[in-house]
């Protein structure tokens, strides 16, 4: 009896062993739980409750597969349920059809990034839409990608390049729309790619033929035109979908590994090459609904493993040899629609039920199907038709020549007549070229700062409903602030006084005024106002409008007052001073702040760098809402010229700028975590202090408590190297975007221990 026990005790251990193997993190759980919020909670993840659920060791569902290894997600397949797709899609949320509007897919890929063992994702029919970030490569682990079915847009990102483990990557059924690209050479593991049905355009992309490990390419239902290249060196392709393309070069040799070629509905050209008939592995060929012409090659009819071949809808010609023979696994051969004639081979007359053939639409001697008469599929025929039809085209010729002719008569005299027009027009564009001579100072072209241009659609969705930016003349500046009175002064800064003005339909407004550089004329000056008017952001503070106080086009001292939004709350550095604010609530203003400078670089051609960040600039409207103000001034200030006068070029000097910007945001991560006047100084001992930060103990005697009451450890870890990075020497200091995806990690994490606390919590009670 005592063995017995001591074997059920050994089965229990075991037991809870393996089960106590596969627990997964709580920060996986919590990773799984907020992606089911993002994918707004379908049905297939209803079982996801909370995170006591054993998410390794569910009961199989066949839509939904969580795989566990060491106690991390490996594998992550949900299949949804999302109903057929729409012919367009213009970039916008359908109902019953994608996700909501606010869905983030960017939000969605930065939690996903988070499962970093990732080695098998698949999201498959969720209506998940918008363009797939970059970020998407710091899944680094990579190797089976499966997106497909979705309403994804926009082109592939470059950054995937960068995922090496990659052995399979699905992207079908989407609505990505931009070039192929020409870097999938750096994918050496890849053994199937397939980016069927998306709206690509493009010629074939000439990096695929290095990818030696490749089985499986399906490129069907996009626009790749012009040539296809020789595809004989992919040794071990066994699978390739080009068709419904609008490919027009001659077929290509291909490789003899091939079991399915799918080439149909193209405008290939030429004859069927004879080296098909030595694809002895070939299964299923089909070259249908293009334009190749001559006898199809006697061999591929009898490749030993051929059992599907199409050949219809083309211009074959000429007769099939009559002794032809058949491959017995042939099973399905379509030669309609051609212009053959003679015939029938005796291997294809014979009747059988194991055979589908189909033959109409040429001008075959059998009466078998739809045929033609001989004269339709005649050489002779088909010459006259052409002569006819050059004939037709040469008088069309003539009259386009004639009509270009007259038209080059009328625009003569045009020009003729318009001369004065066009030398006043000459003078003016002259004077705008003086005008914006001096935007280099900025580094800024007189191109760039004439035709800027918005690229951040996000940032259109999030800004509907703010009023354009205007001209104020100065009787209604002067009304707005009471003729500057002084109890209209709110602040008083480096740019210069801030006034609290109202306007005549009662609208509260900030109105700053500055005093610019003489080295801008009245012309150039108003091209660099319009160009910040136009920026628009959620965490931007709108700017309203501007005044010029001058007359003339150049000028000694002149005045600009700047209409912006009026945000009530005060700024950030006095809800430090002023209020407890927990870490979770500073995490939120400083996620505000980086997307608003992310956006400055890289929202909009060309880039607002040196935007003087400081916590003083960052206001808190009434919704708790974080604003920057004061961003993009030194486009209209004399700061910039002081890099050029080094021998900087423009580009060095944004580059130079964009880093400033990631250094000035260090000081306010470092503002935030500590007592304000301990960050304000800005000296070496400040750093000696930031490295007392690695310490327990340092932490407890410099980051202020009410963080250190409130804080996941995990969260705050994150920060600091961040902003030790931020302050460092330019070289090694990170992007805005690498800033944003580490404040928005640390937000997560800090929201997985916040959710803990609440349920146990609630479970107490």
């Amino acid at each position: 009896m005592g063995k017995y026990a001591l074997v059920l005790l050994l089965c229990f251990a075991w037991t809870f062993l393996f089960a106590g193997g596969y627990q997964l993190q709580a920060s996986q759980a919590q990773v799984l739980l907020q992606l089911r919020k993002h994918l707004e909670y379908p049905k297939q993840l209803e079982s996801w409750t909370d995170h006591r659920v054993d998410f390794c060791t569910l009961s199989f569902v066949p839509q939904v597969n969580v795989t566990c290894q060491e106690n991390v997600v490996t594998e992550l397949r949900i299949e949804g349920d999302a109903q057929g797709k729409v012919d367009e899609f213009i970039g916008f949320a359908i109902p019953n059809r994608t996700l909501s509007e606010s869905f983030s897919l960017d939000s969605f890929i930065t939690t996903l990034t988070r499962l970093n063992n990732l080695r098998v994702l698949s999201l498959v029919s969720l209506g998940i839409w918008g363009p797939l970030p970059d970020k998407i490569h710091r899944l680094y682990s990579l190797e089976y990608l499966d997106l497909s079915s979705n309403y994804i847009f926009g082109s592939i990102p470059p950054k995937i390049s960068s995922m090496v483990k990659l052995q399979t990557l699905k992207l079908d059924d989407n609505f990505f729309n931009g070039t192929m690209p020409n870097w999938f050479d750096s994918l050496s593991s890849l053994t199937e790619l397939s980016l069927k049905n998306n709206k690509i355009k493009d010629s074939f992309p000439s990096s695929i033929l290095s990818i030696g490990a490749l089985t499986e390419l399906d490129m069907s239902g996009n626009e790749i035109s012009g040539e296809l290249p020789d595809l004989s060196r992919l040794h071990g392709l066994s699978v390739l979908d080009l068709s419904w393309n609008k490919i027009d070069s001659p077929l290509p040799p291909l490789p003899k590994a091939l079991t399915v070629v799918l080439l149909g509905k193209n405008s290939f050209q030429g004859e069927i090459p004879q080296q098909y008939g030595q694809l002895r592995q070939l299964q299923q060929l089909d070259v249908s609904y293009n334009a190749l012409t001559g006898i199809p090659p006697a061999t591929i009819f009898s490749l030993p493993n051929i059992s599907h071949l199409n050949l219809s809808s083309n211009k074959l010609s000429g007769s099939l040899p009559i002794h032809l023979r058949c491959g017995n696994m042939l099973q399905f051969v379509d030669i309609s629609n051609n212009m053959l004639t003679g015939g029938l081979p005796s291997c294809l007359g014979i009747e059988s039920d194991k055979r589908t053939l189909k033959v109409d639409g040429n001008c075959l001697s059998v009466n078998v199907g739809k045929q033609h008469a001989k004269s339709y599929c005649d050489t002779d025929h088909m010459h006259q038709h052409q002569e006819q039809s050059r004939g037709k085209n040469a008088g069309v010729v003539m009259g386009l020549l004639l009509g270009i002719l007259l038209s080059v008569l009328l625009l003569s005299l045009g020009f003729v007549l318009c001369r004065r027009c066009w030398s006043r027009g000459i003078s003016e564009q002259h004077l705008l070229q003086k005008s914006v001579q001096d935007s280099s100072a900025a580094g800024f072209s007189s191109e760039l700062l004439t035709s800027a241009r918005f690229v951040s659609q996000a940032a259109k969705l999030g800004i509907q409903g703010l009023p354009l930016c205007r001209s104020f003349t100065l009787e209604e500046i002067n009304e707005a602030t009471s003729n500057f009175h002084e109890s209209t002064i709110i602040g008083d800064g480096s740019y210069g006084k801030l006034y609290k003005g109202r306007l005549e339909n009662g609208t509260q407004v900030a109105i700053r005024s500055l005093l610019v550089s003489k080295k801008f004329s009245i012309r150039n000056l108003k091209l660099r106002l319009d160009m910040l008017g136009k920026l628009r952001h959620p965490n931007l503070v709108c700017l309203l409008g501007h005044c010029i106080d001058g007359d003339g086009q150049e000028f000694n001292d002149i005045n600009v007052f700047l209409v912006s939004e009026y945000v009530p709350n005060g700024s950030f550095r006095r809800h430090l001073t002023e209020k407890a604010l927990n870490w979770s609530e500073r995490l939120a203003i400083l996620i505000s702040v980086a997307k608003a400078v992310h956006f400055l670089h890289t929202g909009v051609i060309p880039g607002f760098f040196d935007n003087r960040l400081n916590i003083n600039n960052i206001l808190i409207d009434e919704h708790n809402v974080a604003k920057l103000s004061d961003y993009g001034l030194s486009i209209i200030s004399e700061e910039p010229a002081k890099s050029l006068a080094k021998g900087e070029g423009p580009q060095a000097w944004q580059m130079m700028n964009l880093k400033d910007d990631v250094y000035s945001f260090g000081f306010i991560l470092l503002e935030a975590l500590v007592a304000p006047s301990v960050s304000a100084r800005k000296d070496p001992s400040i750093l000696k202090e930031m490295m007392s930060l690695n310490s327990q103990e340092g932490r407890r005697r410099i980051i202020d408590p009410t963080i250190l009451a409130t804080c996941s450890q995990e969260s705050l870890s994150t920060i600091f190297p961040l902003m030790n990075r931020c302050i460092s020497p330019e070289m090694s200091r990170p992007s805005m975007e690498d800033v944003l995806w580490n404040l928005q990690y640390a937000n997560q994490v800090q929201d997985s221990r916040d959710g803990d606390q609440r349920y146990s919590s609630a479970s107490q009670q």
